[in-house]
């Protein structure tokens, strides 16, 4: 049918996520690093809005990937 760029977006945005979540679990207790963000864990919420979306892709492909052909 042709290239479904649902799938690697997906795997990409999930593992970029799953990485910038786990950096900021790490690096939660460094109150320095946070300061110019106003003491929020900007690692953690990026990280977790990346993981979503590329949850919601790896969803949206799952139809075209068990599809019949």
């Amino acid at each position: 049918m042709g290239l479904d760029i649902r799938i690697p977006i997906g795997m990409m945005f999930t593992i970029l996520g799953l990485l910038l979540s786990g950096y900021g679990m790490v690096t939660a207790s460094d109150s320095a690093l946070y300061a110019r963000s106003l003491g929020i864990n900007v690692n953690i919420c990026w990280g977790a809005a990346l993981l979503l979306f590329g949850l919601v892709m790896l969803a949206f492909s799952l139809p075209a990937f068990f599809k019949k052909k």
